[in-house]
């Protein structure tokens, strides 16, 4: 769904446009973040884009949306809801940025096109956490393993360390030469 900055101006200054769309944004988001999401829902988005002072417009929306992630221990599938609010601020002059705070969400069009699609997208890739756990692994299900490796939790970790701690033995005679100091 796309909108041209100078119709919202000009048909919209006075009455803002309401909306209530479903998007369809797995083909996109797969391509571009197939990393991070290997399914999505179809995203219901539902807001408004008002002109504001100095012909700037702003969309405010709340987005819902059932994604498929991997975890982020195992990469097994997991399934993560995200439904949240998102307000951009649409602007076509680089220096109308200066007018607004530095937390909010401000891009300059540049060829007369606000991209929902886009937005609502990338907006949902910054909802997904960065640590991410099946049922399954929450539950205290054992770590991955493979040859000569394996996943340890940080509660775990000081004793594995000292399990695997080896002293060359080159190195070991200078332990004599040091008696009156722990080992470290």
């Amino acid at each position: 769904m796309k909108w041209s900055l100078t119709e919202l101006r000009k048909n919209h200054r006075n009455d803002p446009l309401m909306f209530d769309e479903t998007l369809d944004l797995k083909a996109d988001l797969i391509e571009r973040y197939g990393n991070e999401v290997l399914d999505i829902s179809p995203v219901h988005a539902k807001g408004i884009a008002s002109v504001v002072s100095g012909g700037d417009v702003v969309i405010v929306a709340q987005v819902t949306a059932d994604l498929t992630v991997p975890s982020s221990r195992s990469l097994a599938p997991v399934d993560l809801p995200v439904d949240f609010k998102m307000t951009e601020f649409y602007v076509s002059d680089p220096t109308a940025t200066q007018r607004f705070e530095k937390t909010d969400v401000v891009m300059v069009v540049t060829d007369d096109q606000i991209d929902l699609n886009k937005a609502v997208g990338d907006n949902i890739i910054l909802e997904i956490p960065m640590h991410i756990l099946s049922d399954a692994e929450q539950q205290g299900e054992a770590m991955p393993t493979g040859q000569d490796w394996e996943v340890v939790s940080e509660e775990n970790l000081e004793a594995v360390e000292k399990e695997n701690q080896s002293v060359d033995p080159r190195l070991a005679k200078l332990k004599d030469f040091f008696p009156d100091q722990d080992d470290q």
